[in-house]
Protein backbone atom coordinates (compact mmCIF):
# COMPACT_ATOMS: atom_id res chain seq x y z
CA UNK A 1 0.00 0.00 0.00
CA UNK A 2 1.56 3.08 -1.07
CA UNK A 3 1.38 5.95 1.65
CA UNK A 4 0.23 9.30 0.89
CA UNK A 5 1.11 12.35 2.80
CA UNK A 6 -1.72 14.24 5.00
CA UNK A 7 -2.58 17.87 2.83
CA UNK A 8 -1.22 19.09 6.59
CA UNK A 9 2.05 17.72 6.28
CA UNK A 10 2.84 18.65 2.61
CA UNK A 11 5.98 20.52 2.26
CA UNK A 12 5.79 23.39 -0.44
CA UNK A 13 8.75 24.97 -1.79
CA UNK A 14 10.48 27.71 0.41
CA UNK A 15 9.22 31.15 -1.81
CA UNK A 16 5.90 29.78 -1.27
CA UNK A 17 6.22 28.87 2.31
CA UNK A 18 7.76 32.33 2.88
CA UNK A 19 5.01 34.00 1.29
CA UNK A 20 2.35 32.22 2.54
CA UNK A 21 4.27 32.40 6.43
CA UNK A 22 4.72 36.10 6.29
CA UNK A 23 0.52 36.87 4.96
CA UNK A 24 -0.17 34.63 7.83
CA UNK A 25 2.04 37.29 10.30
CA UNK A 26 0.46 40.17 8.42
CA UNK A 27 -3.36 39.07 9.35
CA UNK A 28 -2.39 38.65 12.57
CA UNK A 29 0.10 41.27 13.37
CA UNK A 30 -2.31 44.01 14.75
CA UNK A 31 -3.93 41.85 16.93
CA UNK A 32 -0.67 40.36 18.03
CA UNK A 33 0.65 43.59 19.21
CA UNK A 34 -2.36 45.42 20.42
CA UNK A 35 -2.51 43.76 23.74
CA UNK A 36 1.61 45.07 24.68
CA UNK A 37 0.20 47.94 23.78
CA UNK A 38 -2.97 48.26 25.78
CA UNK A 39 -1.46 46.77 28.71
CA UNK A 40 2.13 48.61 28.63
CA UNK A 41 -0.23 52.27 28.54
CA UNK A 42 -2.56 50.80 31.11
CA UNK A 43 0.35 50.60 32.94
CA UNK A 44 1.79 54.09 32.31
CA UNK A 45 5.43 52.10 31.24
CA UNK A 46 7.57 54.69 29.35
CA UNK A 47 7.75 54.16 25.83
CA UNK A 48 11.22 51.97 25.32
CA UNK A 49 9.90 49.43 27.50
CA UNK A 50 6.10 49.29 26.02
CA UNK A 51 8.32 48.77 22.51
CA UNK A 52 10.25 45.97 24.60
CA UNK A 53 6.82 43.80 25.60
CA UNK A 54 5.79 44.15 21.88
CA UNK A 55 9.15 42.93 20.91
CA UNK A 56 9.07 40.10 23.44
CA UNK A 57 5.09 39.24 22.67
CA UNK A 58 6.24 38.49 18.61
CA UNK A 59 8.93 36.71 19.92
CA UNK A 60 7.10 34.16 21.78
CA UNK A 61 4.22 34.60 19.13
CA UNK A 62 6.65 32.78 17.24
CA UNK A 63 7.92 30.18 19.80
CA UNK A 64 5.01 29.18 20.28
CA UNK A 65 3.70 29.08 16.99
CA UNK A 66 6.45 26.57 16.02
CA UNK A 67 5.76 24.49 19.11
CA UNK A 68 2.01 24.48 18.22
CA UNK A 69 2.40 24.02 14.00
CA UNK A 70 5.75 21.54 13.69
CA UNK A 71 4.97 19.91 17.59
CA UNK A 72 8.07 18.63 19.86
CA UNK A 73 7.76 16.17 23.07
CA UNK A 74 4.23 15.63 23.00
CA UNK A 75 3.58 19.02 22.32
CA UNK A 76 1.53 21.15 19.36
CA UNK A 77 -1.49 20.19 17.55
CA UNK A 78 0.69 19.58 14.36
CA UNK A 79 -1.85 22.07 12.28
CA UNK A 80 -1.38 25.03 10.54
CA UNK A 81 -2.06 27.17 13.73
CA UNK A 82 -1.10 31.18 14.58
CA UNK A 83 -0.45 31.57 18.02
CA UNK A 84 -1.38 35.19 19.54
CA UNK A 85 -1.82 36.37 22.59
CA UNK A 86 -5.67 36.38 23.92
CA UNK A 87 -8.01 39.15 24.12
CA UNK A 88 -9.65 37.43 26.63
CA UNK A 89 -7.01 38.27 28.90
CA UNK A 90 -6.99 42.71 28.42
CA UNK A 91 -9.72 42.70 30.60
CA UNK A 92 -8.40 41.20 33.73
CA UNK A 93 -5.09 42.58 33.31
CA UNK A 94 -6.27 45.79 33.25
CA UNK A 95 -7.99 45.54 36.23
CA UNK A 96 -4.45 43.59 37.66
CA UNK A 97 -2.59 47.22 36.19
CA UNK A 98 -4.84 49.49 37.71
CA UNK A 99 -4.45 47.64 41.10
CA UNK A 100 -0.60 49.19 42.62
CA UNK A 101 -0.86 45.83 45.22
CA UNK A 102 -0.15 43.47 41.51
CA UNK A 103 0.97 45.38 39.00
CA UNK A 104 3.26 44.14 36.19
CA UNK A 105 4.94 41.27 38.19
CA UNK A 106 1.50 40.22 39.52
CA UNK A 107 0.16 39.54 36.27
CA UNK A 108 3.29 37.81 34.90
CA UNK A 109 2.64 35.49 38.42
CA UNK A 110 -0.88 35.11 37.29
CA UNK A 111 -0.06 33.84 33.71
CA UNK A 112 2.45 31.97 34.85
CA UNK A 113 -0.03 29.98 37.23
CA UNK A 114 -2.65 30.06 34.26
CA UNK A 115 -0.32 28.23 32.06
CA UNK A 116 0.52 25.78 34.65
CA UNK A 117 -3.33 25.24 35.12
CA UNK A 118 -3.99 24.85 31.45
CA UNK A 119 -0.96 22.13 31.36
CA UNK A 120 -2.78 19.89 34.21
CA UNK A 121 -5.81 20.45 32.85
CA UNK A 122 -5.32 19.37 29.12
CA UNK A 123 -6.50 16.07 29.51
CA UNK A 124 -9.52 16.43 31.13
CA UNK A 125 -10.64 19.53 29.18
CA UNK A 126 -13.19 16.99 26.38
CA UNK A 127 -15.16 16.58 29.97
CA UNK A 128 -15.34 20.52 30.27
CA UNK A 129 -16.65 20.82 26.99
CA UNK A 130 -20.43 20.35 27.95
CA UNK A 131 -20.38 23.27 30.21
CA UNK A 132 -19.30 25.61 27.40
CA UNK A 133 -21.88 24.88 24.16
CA UNK A 134 -22.54 28.03 21.78
CA UNK A 135 -24.70 29.76 24.28
CA UNK A 136 -22.01 29.88 26.65
CA UNK A 137 -18.58 30.27 24.40
CA UNK A 138 -21.15 33.32 22.17
CA UNK A 139 -21.81 35.16 25.27
CA UNK A 140 -18.11 35.45 26.44
CA UNK A 141 -16.92 36.12 23.45
CA UNK A 142 -19.40 39.08 22.50
CA UNK A 143 -19.00 40.63 26.36
CA UNK A 144 -14.91 40.29 25.10
CA UNK A 145 -15.78 42.37 22.38
CA UNK A 146 -17.88 44.79 23.92
CA UNK A 147 -15.79 45.10 27.04
CA UNK A 148 -12.93 46.13 24.88
CA UNK A 149 -14.32 48.52 23.08
CA UNK A 150 -14.08 51.04 25.73
CA UNK A 151 -10.27 50.43 24.99
CA UNK A 152 -10.59 50.94 21.24
CA UNK A 153 -12.96 54.45 21.70
CA UNK A 154 -10.24 55.47 24.04
CA UNK A 155 -7.46 55.33 21.70
CA UNK A 156 -9.86 57.33 19.37
CA UNK A 157 -9.46 60.11 21.74
CA UNK A 158 -6.18 60.30 22.17
CA UNK A 159 -5.67 57.99 25.06
CA UNK A 160 -6.90 58.61 29.05
CA UNK A 161 -10.28 60.64 29.22
CA UNK A 162 -8.25 62.69 32.08
CA UNK A 163 -5.29 63.92 29.21
CA UNK A 164 -6.66 67.71 28.45
CA UNK A 165 -6.53 66.47 24.50
CA UNK A 166 -8.91 63.41 24.85
CA UNK A 167 -11.34 64.14 22.56
CA UNK A 168 -10.04 66.95 20.15
CA UNK A 169 -11.36 67.24 16.94
CA UNK A 170 -8.22 66.33 15.16
CA UNK A 171 -7.78 63.10 17.18
CA UNK A 172 -11.55 62.06 16.08
CA UNK A 173 -10.70 62.97 12.62
CA UNK A 174 -7.50 61.06 12.46
CA UNK A 175 -9.20 58.05 13.71
CA UNK A 176 -12.07 58.48 11.34
CA UNK A 177 -9.58 58.40 8.74
CA UNK A 178 -7.99 55.47 9.73
CA UNK A 179 -11.72 53.88 9.78
CA UNK A 180 -12.68 55.09 6.62
CA UNK A 181 -9.78 53.26 5.14
CA UNK A 182 -10.24 50.01 6.99
CA UNK A 183 -13.87 50.43 5.17
CA UNK A 184 -12.60 51.18 1.47
CA UNK A 185 -9.98 48.26 1.68
CA UNK A 186 -12.30 45.89 2.86
CA UNK A 187 -14.86 47.02 0.47
CA UNK A 188 -12.92 46.92 -2.87
CA UNK A 189 -9.77 45.51 -1.79
CA UNK A 190 -9.47 41.60 -2.94
CA UNK A 191 -7.81 38.37 -1.29
CA UNK A 192 -4.34 39.56 0.23
CA UNK A 193 -5.58 43.09 0.18
CA UNK A 194 -8.73 42.49 1.63
CA UNK A 195 -7.33 40.12 4.48
CA UNK A 196 -5.09 42.90 5.78
CA UNK A 197 -7.53 45.93 6.04
CA UNK A 198 -6.67 47.13 9.14
CA UNK A 199 -2.76 47.09 8.92
CA UNK A 200 -3.17 49.23 5.99
CA UNK A 201 -5.18 51.30 7.30
CA UNK A 202 -2.89 51.87 10.93
CA UNK A 203 -0.13 52.25 7.83
CA UNK A 204 -2.40 55.01 6.05
CA UNK A 205 -2.85 56.68 9.65
CA UNK A 206 0.79 57.02 10.20
CA UNK A 207 1.53 58.48 6.86
CA UNK A 208 -0.59 61.15 7.20
CA UNK A 209 0.14 61.67 11.11
CA UNK A 210 4.04 61.81 9.64
CA UNK A 211 3.18 63.91 6.72
CA UNK A 212 1.53 66.41 9.13
CA UNK A 213 3.90 66.48 12.10
CA UNK A 214 2.87 64.47 14.38
CA UNK A 215 4.25 61.19 14.51
CA UNK A 216 8.18 61.07 15.85
CA UNK A 217 10.56 58.66 14.85
CA UNK A 218 12.85 59.18 17.96
CA UNK A 219 12.97 56.47 19.77
CA UNK A 220 12.95 54.28 16.40
CA UNK A 221 16.20 55.59 15.46
CA UNK A 222 17.89 55.37 19.11
CA UNK A 223 16.99 51.64 18.99
CA UNK A 224 19.46 48.99 18.55
CA UNK A 225 18.81 46.73 15.33
CA UNK A 226 19.18 43.27 17.57
CA UNK A 227 18.13 42.63 21.27
CA UNK A 228 17.71 39.54 22.73
CA UNK A 229 14.29 38.47 24.63
CA UNK A 230 15.75 37.59 28.38
CA UNK A 231 13.86 35.89 30.87
CA UNK A 232 12.37 37.71 34.08
CA UNK A 233 13.39 41.15 32.64
CA UNK A 234 10.95 42.98 35.09
CA UNK A 235 11.98 41.08 37.98
CA UNK A 236 10.24 37.92 39.48
CA UNK A 237 6.58 37.47 38.89
CA UNK A 238 5.12 37.88 42.10
CA UNK A 239 1.93 35.10 42.69
CA UNK A 240 -1.66 36.83 44.27
CA UNK A 241 -4.38 34.22 44.99
CA UNK A 242 -6.76 36.02 43.45
CA UNK A 243 -5.31 36.79 40.46
CA UNK A 244 -4.04 34.04 39.71
CA UNK A 245 -7.78 32.39 40.31
CA UNK A 246 -9.08 34.82 38.06
CA UNK A 247 -6.29 33.89 35.01
CA UNK A 248 -6.92 30.48 35.84
CA UNK A 249 -10.71 31.02 34.52
CA UNK A 250 -9.55 33.00 31.30
CA UNK A 251 -7.37 29.66 30.81
CA UNK A 252 -10.14 27.86 30.60
CA UNK A 253 -12.02 29.73 28.48
CA UNK A 254 -9.21 30.10 26.26
CA UNK A 255 -8.69 26.74 26.27
CA UNK A 256 -12.31 26.04 24.80
CA UNK A 257 -12.35 28.47 22.73
CA UNK A 258 -9.37 26.53 21.33
CA UNK A 259 -11.00 23.61 21.40
CA UNK A 260 -13.51 24.99 18.79
CA UNK A 261 -10.67 26.07 16.61
CA UNK A 262 -8.74 22.92 16.49
CA UNK A 263 -12.07 20.97 15.80
CA UNK A 264 -12.84 23.59 13.15
CA UNK A 265 -9.39 23.32 11.51
CA UNK A 266 -9.30 19.60 11.82
CA UNK A 267 -12.71 19.79 9.60
CA UNK A 268 -11.31 23.07 6.97
CA UNK A 269 -7.81 20.48 6.74
CA UNK A 270 -9.41 17.21 6.08
CA UNK A 271 -7.84 16.05 9.67
CA UNK A 272 -9.32 13.61 12.05
CA UNK A 273 -8.32 15.24 15.60
CA UNK A 274 -7.85 12.99 17.97
CA UNK A 275 -8.39 13.55 21.94
CA UNK A 276 -5.01 12.73 22.22
CA UNK A 277 -4.24 15.52 19.65
CA UNK A 278 -6.53 18.20 21.68
CA UNK A 279 -4.62 17.14 24.34
CA UNK A 280 -0.98 18.12 22.50
CA UNK A 281 -2.87 20.82 21.51
CA UNK A 282 -4.15 22.13 24.88
CA UNK A 283 -0.95 21.21 26.54
CA UNK A 284 0.96 23.72 23.91
CA UNK A 285 -1.56 26.71 24.49
CA UNK A 286 -0.36 26.20 28.47
CA UNK A 287 3.16 25.62 27.88
CA UNK A 288 2.98 29.01 25.56
CA UNK A 289 1.48 30.69 28.53
CA UNK A 290 3.90 29.55 30.75
CA UNK A 291 7.00 30.40 28.59
CA UNK A 292 4.91 34.23 28.38
CA UNK A 293 4.86 34.91 32.02
CA UNK A 294 8.67 33.82 32.05
CA UNK A 295 9.29 35.95 28.83
CA UNK A 296 7.74 38.96 29.61
CA UNK A 297 4.04 39.00 27.70
CA UNK A 298 0.73 37.21 27.98
CA UNK A 299 -1.24 33.72 27.94
CA UNK A 300 -1.22 32.93 24.58
CA UNK A 301 -4.17 30.88 22.13
CA UNK A 302 -4.72 30.28 18.54
CA UNK A 303 -5.60 33.35 16.62
CA UNK A 304 -9.16 32.72 14.57
CA UNK A 305 -8.46 35.38 12.10
CA UNK A 306 -5.88 32.78 10.66
CA UNK A 307 -8.11 29.76 10.94
CA UNK A 308 -10.07 31.78 8.87
CA UNK A 309 -6.79 32.56 6.43
CA UNK A 310 -6.57 28.84 6.15
CA UNK A 311 -10.30 28.27 4.48
CA UNK A 312 -9.79 31.57 2.00
CA UNK A 313 -6.84 30.56 0.92
CA UNK A 314 -7.16 26.94 0.43
CA UNK A 315 -3.45 25.54 1.72
CA UNK A 316 -3.55 23.48 4.86
CA UNK A 317 0.04 22.57 4.95
CA UNK A 318 1.06 23.13 9.11
CA UNK A 319 4.52 24.06 7.65
CA UNK A 320 3.20 27.29 6.39
CA UNK A 321 2.34 28.41 10.08
CA UNK A 322 6.05 27.20 10.91
CA UNK A 323 7.35 29.56 8.52
CA UNK A 324 5.39 32.69 10.13
CA UNK A 325 6.53 31.58 13.45
CA UNK A 326 10.34 31.91 12.30
CA UNK A 327 9.34 34.68 10.78
CA UNK A 328 8.15 36.37 14.43
CA UNK A 329 10.59 35.31 15.85
CA UNK A 330 12.51 37.15 14.04
CA UNK A 331 10.52 40.37 14.22
CA UNK A 332 11.00 39.96 17.60
CA UNK A 333 14.33 40.41 17.45
CA UNK A 334 14.54 43.83 16.45
CA UNK A 335 13.70 46.20 18.58
CA UNK A 336 13.45 48.94 16.19
CA UNK A 337 10.11 47.33 14.99
CA UNK A 338 9.20 47.05 18.59
CA UNK A 339 10.13 50.84 19.11
CA UNK A 340 8.45 51.80 15.49
CA UNK A 341 4.76 49.94 16.85
CA UNK A 342 5.39 51.74 19.96
CA UNK A 343 5.36 55.33 18.27
CA UNK A 344 2.07 54.70 16.27
CA UNK A 345 -0.04 57.42 17.59
CA UNK A 346 -2.89 56.55 20.17
CA UNK A 347 -5.64 58.40 17.82
CA UNK A 348 -4.18 55.82 14.81
CA UNK A 349 -5.13 53.08 16.76
CA UNK A 350 -8.54 54.07 17.90
CA UNK A 351 -10.07 53.53 14.20
CA UNK A 352 -8.50 50.68 13.99
CA UNK A 353 -9.56 49.75 17.63
CA UNK A 354 -13.02 50.42 16.95
CA UNK A 355 -12.64 47.67 13.98
CA UNK A 356 -10.84 44.66 15.77
CA UNK A 357 -12.75 44.73 18.90
CA UNK A 358 -15.94 45.03 17.46
CA UNK A 359 -15.23 41.86 15.15
CA UNK A 360 -15.08 40.35 18.59
CA UNK A 361 -18.29 41.31 19.58
CA UNK A 362 -18.98 40.06 16.03
CA UNK A 363 -17.44 36.74 15.78
CA UNK A 364 -19.37 36.47 19.33
CA UNK A 365 -22.80 37.03 17.81
CA UNK A 366 -22.14 34.86 14.99
CA UNK A 367 -21.46 32.01 16.68
CA UNK A 368 -24.95 33.02 18.82
CA UNK A 369 -26.60 32.84 15.74
CA UNK A 370 -26.29 29.04 15.36
CA UNK A 371 -27.85 28.82 18.68
CA UNK A 372 -30.92 27.77 18.93
CA UNK A 373 -33.53 30.39 20.51
CA UNK A 374 -37.13 29.33 19.25
CA UNK A 375 -37.28 25.96 20.87
CA UNK A 376 -35.34 26.66 23.57
CA UNK A 377 -36.67 29.97 25.44
CA UNK A 378 -34.20 29.68 27.89
CA UNK A 379 -30.75 30.26 25.75
CA UNK A 380 -32.58 34.00 26.09
CA UNK A 381 -31.95 34.70 29.26
CA UNK A 382 -28.85 32.59 29.54
CA UNK A 383 -27.60 35.25 26.69
CA UNK A 384 -29.49 38.56 28.35
CA UNK A 385 -28.15 38.06 31.91
CA UNK A 386 -25.22 36.72 31.42
CA UNK A 387 -24.20 40.12 29.48
CA UNK A 388 -25.55 42.39 31.91
CA UNK A 389 -23.60 40.68 34.33
CA UNK A 390 -20.68 41.28 31.85
CA UNK A 391 -21.41 44.64 31.49
CA UNK A 392 -21.46 45.99 35.30
CA UNK A 393 -17.89 47.06 35.55
CA UNK A 394 -18.51 49.27 32.43
CA UNK A 395 -21.68 50.78 32.60
CA UNK A 396 -21.89 51.03 36.82
CA UNK A 397 -17.68 50.40 37.72
CA UNK A 398 -18.20 51.14 41.32
CA UNK A 399 -21.03 49.26 42.20
CA UNK A 400 -19.21 46.52 44.08
CA UNK A 401 -16.49 48.44 45.40
CA UNK A 402 -17.71 47.90 48.96
CA UNK A 403 -17.32 44.03 48.11
CA UNK A 404 -14.05 42.42 50.23
CA UNK A 405 -10.62 43.95 48.84
CA UNK A 406 -9.84 40.00 48.23
CA UNK A 407 -12.43 40.03 45.09
CA UNK A 408 -11.99 43.10 43.17
CA UNK A 409 -9.90 41.69 40.66
CA UNK A 410 -12.61 39.08 39.97
CA UNK A 411 -15.17 41.41 40.03
CA UNK A 412 -13.78 44.08 38.15
CA UNK A 413 -13.72 41.66 35.19
CA UNK A 414 -16.73 41.66 33.10
CA UNK A 415 -15.98 38.95 31.06
CA UNK A 416 -14.87 36.77 33.96
CA UNK A 417 -18.50 37.83 35.12
CA UNK A 418 -20.32 36.93 32.20
CA UNK A 419 -18.19 33.91 31.87
CA UNK A 420 -19.21 32.54 35.52
CA UNK A 421 -23.13 33.94 34.82
CA UNK A 422 -23.21 32.05 31.11
CA UNK A 423 -21.93 28.78 32.57
CA UNK A 424 -24.24 28.38 35.50
CA UNK A 425 -26.92 29.35 34.33
CA UNK A 426 -26.84 27.37 31.15
CA UNK A 427 -26.65 24.56 33.28
CA UNK A 428 -29.72 25.57 35.01
CA UNK A 429 -31.71 25.50 32.18
CA UNK A 430 -30.47 23.42 30.03
CA UNK A 431 -28.43 20.57 31.81
CA UNK A 432 -25.34 19.32 31.11
CA UNK A 433 -24.80 17.67 28.01
CA UNK A 434 -22.63 14.66 26.55
CA UNK A 435 -19.07 16.22 24.98
CA UNK A 436 -19.17 14.26 21.87
CA UNK A 437 -22.38 16.57 21.32
CA UNK A 438 -20.74 19.66 22.67
CA UNK A 439 -17.69 19.25 20.17
CA UNK A 440 -19.75 19.02 17.22
CA UNK A 441 -21.71 22.11 18.64
CA UNK A 442 -18.64 23.77 19.17
CA UNK A 443 -16.78 22.55 15.73
CA UNK A 444 -20.22 24.32 13.82
CA UNK A 445 -19.79 27.44 16.13
CA UNK A 446 -16.34 27.77 15.54
CA UNK A 447 -16.55 27.67 11.11
CA UNK A 448 -19.05 29.93 11.10
CA UNK A 449 -17.34 32.39 12.75
CA UNK A 450 -14.13 31.71 10.83
CA UNK A 451 -16.28 31.82 7.99
CA UNK A 452 -15.76 35.23 5.35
Amino acid sequence: MVETTRPVDEMLPAPRLAALGLQHVLVMYAGAVAVPLIIGRALKLPPEQVAFLISADLFVCGLVTLIQSFGALGLGIRLPVMMGVTFAAVGPMAAMAGNPAIGLLGIYGSVIAAGVVGVLLAPFMSRLLPLFPPVVTGTIITVIGISLMRIGINWAGGGLPTSPTFGAPFNLAMAGFVLLVILAITKYGRGFVGNVAVLLGIVAGCMLATLLGEMSFAKVESAAWFGLILPFQFGLPTFDPVACLTMSLVMIVVMIESTGMFLALGEMTGTKITGDDLTKGLRADGVGTILGGVFNTFPYTSFSQNVGLVGVTGVRSRYVAVAGGLILVVLGLIPKLGALVEAVPTYVLGGAGIVMFGMVAATGIRILAAVDFKSSRNNLFVVAISIGFGMIPLVAPTLLKKLPEVLHPLLDSGILLACIAAVLLNALFNGVGTSEKAAGALTQAALAADQH
